[in-house]
């Protein structure tokens, strides 16, 4: 430890992919204008200067491995990681998924964090033998109650409040600032300035269920405003699948597969409605950023996507096209004194629940993070 350093806090991440560096900044950021001082660490992925400067970090550490090297006992990231705390003031380790809360704990006898961002984390034996070797100083958060829950169920015998909720959350107007107007989010992703559109983004994976939403369009399409489309945003192995459910529907042209777009959240404000039909999503980014735009949401009523928008959205039943269909129908019927307060409610849900200064109060009053609160 040099003079000038003081008390450190270690996150250690699987890598930047994705959502995972905004999650780093995210926690990064809870330690604003404290007297920590926080090192992220990457397990995976090459030196990147957009990751360093999204971990809004004070030092970022790329360890350069590739999956395969990360499997089996990571004996070589156990050693990068204890050259790294070696002599220096670390206090506390947040980690995000199970390999970096392992090997943290392997690799250092610091208090861990272990953000959970799935479900099913613990269901293993030996995951959960493993978590009862170092549950004197291993704390585990879900992004949502519905993640919490199945922890708690998978460890029984833990004290409720060594697992707990800490909702992902957004900058909500720095978001906001991205996110390009109506007509030049629907020229760059190639839609008509005049359609009603349903936009979804998520990869092209049975999890996502798009099978439920094309069905769902496609019953719902009739009572739709003549020239509607359904916009998907996103790439994956279910492609072709779901391009030939369309033709079969009878829908291939009035659905835009639009591929993998980057930062597709600056978009949102091209859709008239934002759709998630996801199995069981453990929270879904995705609906923060379509309420940021302002953009109505309906969503599978189960997971961690019930938490967000219930209130403010529609619901539906997992797998249920014909619910769907109609909450499409009904949202499609939405005039502009409805669209105006559904966004004024979604942007109050925003602040109160997942801003970053909502969490970070409900992060410092978590018993797990008692002693680490300073004067």
């Amino acid at each position: 430890m040099t003079p000038s350093e003081g008390p450190r806090v270690l996150q250690f991440c699987h890598g930047y992919d994705g959502p995972f560096l905004d999650c780093a900044r995210q926690y990064a950021q809870l330690f604003a204008g404290t007297p920590y001082q926080v090192t992220t660490v990457y397990l995976t992925g090459e030196p990147s200067i957009e990751a360093e400067q999204g971990s809004a970090s004070d030092e970022v550490i790329f360890l350069g491995y590739d999956s395969q090297e990360v499997r089996g006992l990571k004996l070589a990231a156990i050693r990068a990681l204890k050259r790294i705390l070696h002599g220096r003031d670390f206090r506390l380790c947040i980690a995000h998924r199970f390999k970096p809360a392992y090997v943290a704990l392997l690799a250092s006898d610091l208090p861990v964090i272990a953000v959970h961002h799935a479900f099913d984390d613990y269901r293993r034996l030996s995951r959960r033998l493993f978590a009862a070797c170092f549950r004197r100083r291993l704390s585990l958060l879900g992004v949502s109650d519905a993640v919490r829950d199945d922890m708690r169920a998978c460890l029984p015998s833990w004290p409720a409040g060594r697992i707990e909720t800490l909702y992902n959350r957004i900058d909500v107007q720095a978001l906001k600032a991205t996110q390009v107007d109506r007509q030049a989010a629907r020229q760059a992703l190639g839609l008509l300035a005049d359609a009603w559109i349903v936009g979804n983004v998520g990869r092209l994976h049975p999890d996502k269920d798009q099978v439920t939403l094309l069905r769902g369009f496609a019953e719902a399409l009739p009572q739709l405003p003549a020239g509607s489309l359904l916009a998907i945003l996103g790439s994956g192995r279910l492609e072709a699948e779901l391009k030939a459910l369309a033709g079969s529907l009878g829908i291939a042209g009035q659905v835009r597969f639009l591929g993998q777009i980057p930062e597709a959240r600056r978009y949102f404000r091209a859709f008239d409605v934002f759709a998630l039909s996801s199995d069981h999503e453990p929270f879904g980014m995705v609906l923060l950023e379509a309420m940021a735009a302002g953009v109505p949401l309906i969503a599978t009523d189960c997971g961690g996507g019930r938490e967000v928008v219930e209130g403010v959205g529609t619901l539906f039943p997992l797998g249920d096209a014909a619910a769907l269909a109609a909450g499409l129908v009904r949202l499609a019927g939405l005039d502009e004194a409805a669209r105006a307060a559904c966004a004024q409610a979604m942007e109050r849900r925003l602040q109160e629940r997942f801003s970053d200064q909502a969490v970070a109060g409900r992060f410092w009053a978590l018993p797990m993070t008692a002693p680490f609160v300073l004067d």
